[in-house]
């Protein structure tokens, strides 16, 4: 019975003020007739009706109560009285009432009315209206409470009433966190319409409901929507101030398991406003499926997601080559526990479309793949020469790299070490043992570069080129050389969205922390990728290759960085405070540009790139030096990097690289360190 009262709370509660108004008044009248009916029945030992001479108790007592009761404050605000003060403010009004009614009927007498009925009728009317009062608090006040609650929670609008916007909505319903008030929905037949209890509106109708309903956040529950509509919706709402959030992937939705921290700031894929393309699953597989595959850096943000997707593939063995103990103790934690549940597969909520597990599960359940956590440098020829002897891989993904632009430029002699003799390691190391694929990890900033980092990209890619055209020519003279062997290829593309390095993760800190967002120029722009998406179309260039391939991502068109931060603050539900909006709620300062950095990336040195079977994927048509050319060179600055000469590092880059014109002056730390002590002793 009281489960039934629990569950009849809620409508009640919805009723208008005056509705509930008008039925304590209607209860308060009937305690009145009722308290007069038992007090004759108390006092006279019988029941009595309510006809004739009893009829002016019942008639005083209504008119009497009523007015006092109003007067008194009972309807004002009967659900936010509790406890003691609601007690008192109703012993007061009963007093005040019982005081009169006893003057009137004890004190002075009306014939044919027992004058202690004048005592007993206002006793029976404190019990009343009291007992009422309390069970009202009890029946209610749990309910009530728990709206007050809801009502100060944010409130959301579901943007999508189709299958995701239900299961989205079922699974909010029980969050303490975010108050599901309804759906948006494009499709104007279901406008004004109750879905579970929720209303349907029309997107036209959101600025209004912003202010009528006090919306803080939109869910997107809109998972085979078009890029382009999704942008489209996504500029209709940012004007509004509103945090945008997306569902977790469908399979989550249908098992059940989502939950409120399940949902997921914007994917950054949305702020790139890219359409994804599907994965060529043969490009995938080829070099990797039961075959023993060799990542190096597999511990960075590229070389991490390729593990994650070669997995997918459920190769023989995935060597994880890293110089991070604790980056490759993380990763290969990671990957065991996604061999385990058969999870390797590309991350749908990343923007790209998970492409068919290949064998990714044995028929146990559990990956089939040896997954081998290796400590080392690239840089070491005698364990990288142990490494790839002992497993003699079948293909190399080559993602080991200083990649961070004025850390390199302020640590060059490091950054040619790790980038330039790094890669010949690993290249020689390969040729010696057979590899048949070999693939170097580059950037757009080996395109004329004006950092260190840079330049050494493009000489690592020189490098491959070189030993590439070597084996091609073993090859035609039919030499039975290990360099034929060798299948060397480069991928360059620009920023990964959502790496450790990038802006992304730093301006998502920086709103988070209440701003400034700092940016190094006004009109700085980079071309942006997702990293799953770039690590799939690593691999399928991979596959590709015919020997010193230099293939180029197609990464769309370059991104204003100034946009990029102006868009995740209003798609935080915030303003960028500026000289048009001093009220704003996030700043962006600009800082000016740092060692080697460029204002804008290229992708391409040479002209007319060549197009794949990938339309993603192009291959570029890059000079480069011979192999008895570039060694020596490459000899010569081994020497420089080793006494830490960095005008002569700079200048032996500027020789080789094509296209490297150093920014600034040198900010080596200990070159600069050096030359004050230099400078000190003098």
């Amino acid at each position: 019975m009281f489960h039934r009262l629990i569950n009849f709370a809620h409508p009640v509660l919805s009723l208008p003020r005056l509705a509930k108004r008008i039925i304590a008044l209607c209860l308060d009248t009937s305690f009145c007739i009722l308290a007069v009916w038992l007090a004759y029945y108390l006092r006279l030992g019988e029941f009595r009706t309510l006809a004739g001479s009893p009829m002016a108790p019942v008639l005083v007592s209504v008119l009497l109560a009523i007015p006092i009761f109003i007067i008194s404050g009972l309807y004002r605000a009967i659900f936010r009285y509790t406890g003691m003060p609601a007690m008192i403010s109703v012993a007061r009004a009963i007093g005040i009432y019982g005081l009169l009614y006893a003057s009137l009927f004890t004190a002075i007498g009306v014939d044919g009315v027992p004058r202690t009925i004048g005592l007993i009728q206002p006793m029976l009317m404190l019990m009343f209206v009291g007992t009422s009062r309390v069970f009202v608090k009890i029946w209610l006040g749990g309910e009530y409470q728990s709206r007050l609650k809801l009502a100060t929670l944010p409130q959301a609008l579901i943007y999508g009433a189709g299958a995701a916007g239900r299961q989205l909505a079922n699974a909010m319903s029980a969050s303490h966190e975010i108050r599901v008030v309804g759906y948006l929905d494009d499709d104007d037949r279901l406008h004004g319409h109750v879905l579970n209890g929720l209303p349907i509106f029309s997107p036209e109708d959101l600025p209004g409901l912003v202010i009528s309903r006090n919306i803080t956040d939109v869910l997107m529950a809109l998972p085979s929507v078009s890029r382009q509509r999704r942008n489209a919706i996504l500029a209709q709402i940012s004007p509004l101030r509103l945090a945008v959030r997306t569902l977790p992937a469908m399979t989550d939705l249908v098992t059940g398991k989502v939950s409120m921290s399940d949902v997921r700031d914007l994917d950054i894929d949305d702020l790139l406003g890219r359409e994804p393309v599907k994965p060529n699953a043969l490009l995938l597989n080829r070099n990797t499926h039961n075959k023993t595959v060799l990542v190096t850096g597999a511990g960075g943000s590229i070389g991490s997601e390729l593990c994650r997707q070669i997995l997918q593939s459920q190769p023989k063995q995935l060597l994880l080559v890293e110089m991070s103990e604790f980056a490759l103790y993380q990763i290969h934690q990671e990957l065991q526990s996604l061999a385990l549940v058969g999870l390797a597969g590309p991350r749908e909520a990343d923007g790209v479309d998970a492409s068919p597990k290949v064998g990714a599960v044995s028929a146990g359940g559990m990956s089939s793949t040896e997954i081998v956590p290796l400590l080392a440098s690239v840089c070491d020829e005698v364990r990288m020469q142990e490494i790839m002897d002992t497993w003699r891989p079948h293909t190399v993904y080559h993602a080991a790299a200083y990649k961070h632009v004025p850390l390199v430029e302020h640590n060059p002699a490091e950054g040619v070490h790790n980038n330039v003799w790094g890669t010949r390691v690993c290249a020689e190391a390969a040729v010696r043992n057979g590899v048949r694929n070999f693939v170097l990890i580059s950037t757009d900033k080996a395109v004329r570069p004006t950092n260190i980092m840079g330049a050494t990209k493009r000489l690592a890619e020189m490098v491959l080129q070189a030993l590439a055209e070597m084996g091609l020519a073993a090859n035609a003279q039919g030499s039975p050389a290990p360099t034929s062997r060798t299948c060397f290829s480069m991928v360059r593309f620009g920023n990964v969205l959502g790496s450790s390095g990038s802006v992304v993760p730093l301006f998502r800190e920086q709103i988070r922390n209440g701003g400034p967002i700092t940016l190094t120029h006004a009109d700085i722009t980079r071309f942006f990728m997702t990293i799953p998406e770039a690590a799939q179309l690593v691999i399928q260039a991979g596959a590709m290759g015919t020997g010193g391939d230099v293939f180029v991502l197609d990464m769309g068109q370059p991104v204003r960085i100034m946009e990029l931060a102006r868009r995740m603050v209003e798609l935080s539900g915030l303003r960028v405070r500026d000289d048009n909006n001093p009220e704003g709620d996030i700043e962006i300062a600009i800082t000016g540009l740092r060692p080697g950095e460029k204002l804008y990336e290229e992708l391409l040195i040479g002209e007319n790139p060549v197009s794949t079977q990938h339309p993603r994927i192009m291959k570029a048509q890059e000079p480069f030096l011979p192999w008895h050319e570039l060694q020596t060179s490459l000899n010569s600055l081994r020497v420089a990097t080793s006494v830490n000469d960095v005008p002569l590092i700079r200048g032996l880059l500027q020789q080789l690289v094509s296209g490297y014109q150093p920014a600034g002056e040198v900010v080596d730390w200990v070159y600069l360190a050096q030359e004050r002590d230099a400078l000190g002793r003098e």
